[in-house]
């Protein structure tokens, strides 16, 4: 009759939610925004004609583990090569929410169904910058590619224009979701199994197969408290937790997801005012804005600490960090700046910005003439649109599109992505470390003995994804490869101390080793410094020759440091 205390070794349940609760259901931003891959033999029109016949055909045959599929059999289903495979693998490990891929190599059938069907997912078509004033000045009006865009076709040129904004958070997920309204009757076709019966009771879900949609969506309530999915809808949520579910009719799923889907999509529109730049050209869209809803502008906070803009999104208080807008300016994020997984680096020109933080996802999206240094990112980053920059990066991924003039030092334990219209790439090997380098490798993932820079994946030139119209036999054009940096300009990349804290267990050096032809060349650099050092030293001047030497030098490194812009970093990080 005492106090009774919970058993601490019984798991603790979270209460579903109760029956009157508003839920908002929204889609998983990941895989529509790093797992669509423009390959045509992944894009099925025919709504699950195909998929499920290859759902039934790999759920059919003999593997170790039973309902799953390695790179051999998908690409003789799928009658693809071995490498296409794996890389449809390696992409769908990098967008679930599970975490890491299988050791085996293998993937869930059920997960890999879904990842197919979203490959006829069409994005937002691109839009104008919406500030003209403001691209005119970043970017100038001629430019030494002209000529050569004049000889491009016409979706050739509209690819290669990087004077573009990113649409809005708020408009790319009720783009999506608008998708899985349209689409959400296929996808559970697809999950679903045939039972006796006639009619809508012949498809029923179990809670596994229902639990699979965590792959597109997540539910929250309207206070923003995300749901396990499971304990989300009436029919599961209720179930004796030592006892298996009932399986639930198919039908019934689907009008509980679409009456969600509607409300989410009705809150948002009712949250978020309209844009300024008005609605978007909805030619060619697999889904219209129409059923899209309106567009929405994000809300903006401001961060004190770097001057970088942070954007929340106020609808679902889904937390990323965005670093946008900055122009000769130097803007340093570090891990505890950082809100959420992802970083965003949008339309930023003339800088230097410095990511140095664990995590899952990076875009760099609409940047000119800026060196950018990501730290460690686990699962994927994409670089799109952009002009003359420099990214530094360790990652397990990286997928670069329509860029132009830009150089890569990677640390990527899968091979480089390049799709799309780009030209003049370079690719080098990871050169540059920072204090808390390794420790966040080891959190996300990342091996610092495996680094495939030099092994570029191409694809191809259009992206079947986009919304616009493609000439007959254009979208079998191969992107442009990147070329491997000339060792002869390849150098050590410092950032400065300052940015982390020492510890017995700081990372000192570059933890990837570096091939023998820059090592050659970094050594062939170090001993001409070297000699220089040595003949000023060595030099039998007068003190006033010496004065008079130094000065020298440092009107030349003053020189250099005001010509190359650097001297901007130095007055913005001793601000920060």
């Amino acid at each position: 009759m005492g106090d009774e205390r919970p058993d601490p070794s019984t798991p603790t349940i979270p209460p579903p939610p109760s029956a009157g609760a508003p839920l908002l259901l929204r889609p998983r931003r990941e895989p529509f925004e790093y797992g669509l891959l423009p390959i045509p033999k992944l894009i099925f029109s025919d709504g699950t004609l195909t998929l499920g016949t290859l759902r039934d055909k790999l759920l059919g045959l003999s593997s170790p583990c039973p309902g799953s599929v390695d790179a051999l059999a998908l690409a003789e289903a799928l009658q693809i090569s071995a490498d296409l495979a794996r890389l449809v693998l390696d992409t769908l490990a990098s967008v679930l929410p599970s975490g890491t891929q299988d050791p085996a190599g293998t993937a869930d059938v059920y997960d890999l169904v879904l990842f197919l069907y979203i490959q006829s997912y069409k994005r937002l078509l691109p839009k104008a910058h919406k500030d003209s004033a403001a691209v005119a000045d970043v970017w100038p009006s001629t430019s030494a590619f002209d000529g050569y865009f004049s000889a491009l076709l016409p979706i050739q040129l509209v690819r290669s224009n990087s004077r573009r904004s990113m649409h809005s958070q708020a408009d790319e997920e009720a783009h999506q979701l608008s998708y899985l309204q349209k689409h959400m009757a296929n996808i559970l076709n697809l999950l679903a199994e045939s039972v006796e019966g006639e009619g809508d009771e012949s498809m029923v879900l179990t809670s596994e197969r229902f639990e699979h949609l965590g792959f597109l969506i997540q539910i929250c309530e309207k206070g923003g408290e995300e749901i396990p999915l499971r304990q989300a809808p009436p029919f599961f949520s209720n179930s004796d937790p030592d006892m298996p579910a009932v399986p639930v009719s198919a039908v019934q799923v689907h009008d509980w997801l679409l009456q969600n889907i509607a409300a989410s999509l009705e809150h948002t529109a009712e949250k978020v005012p309209v844009k300024e730049n008005g609605p978007v050209n909805t030619s060619d869209l697999d889904v219209s804005m129409t059923d899209a809803c309106m567009s929405h502008a994000r809300t903006q906070s401001s961060s004190s600490l770097s001057g970088t803009t942070v954007h929340n999104n106020a609808t679902y208080s889904r937390s990323q960090t965005f670093v946008e807008g900055f122009s000769k300016a130097s803007v340093v994020k570090q891990a505890c700046d950082i809100k959420g997984h992802s970083v965003k680096v949008l339309n930023c020109h003339d800088s230097v910005i410095y990511v140095l933080s664990p995590l899952k996802y990076a875009t760099v999206y609409g940047c000119s003439d800026t060196t950018i240094v990501l730290g460690a990112i686990g699962k994927a980053v994409r670089v799109e649109h952009c002009e003359r920059v420099q990214v530094i990066t360790a990652a397990k991924r990286i997928c670069i599109a329509n860029c132009r003039e830009c150089v890569f030092f990677l640390g990527v334990n899968q091979q480089p992505l390049i799709l799309g219209d780009n030209h003049k790439l370079q690719v080098a090997s990871y050169n540059t470390f920072y204090s808390q380098l390794e420790e966040h490798m080891a959190q996300v993932g990342i091996d610092a003995t495996i680094n495939r820079w030099n092994e570029p994946l191409v694809l191809g030139m259009v992206d079947p994804h986009d919304s616009l119209s493609h000439p007959a036999g254009v979208c079998d054009v191969q992107a442009e490869s990147a070329t491997c940096l000339d060792p002869d300009q390849f150098s050590d990349f410092l950032i400065p101390k300052w940015f982390g804290v020492e510890s017995p267990g700081s990372t000192k050096y570059n933890p990837f080793p570096l091939p023998e032809i820059y090592k050659a060349s970094e050594k062939k650099n170090n001993s001409i410094v070297c000699d220089i050092q040595q003949a000023i030293r060595d030099a039998q001047l007068e003190e006033s020759r010496k004065r008079e030497m130094a000065c020298a030098l440092h009107v030349h490194f003053k020189d250099w440091l005001y010509a190359s812009g650097n001297i901007r970093q130095l007055y913005c990080l001793q601000g920060d």
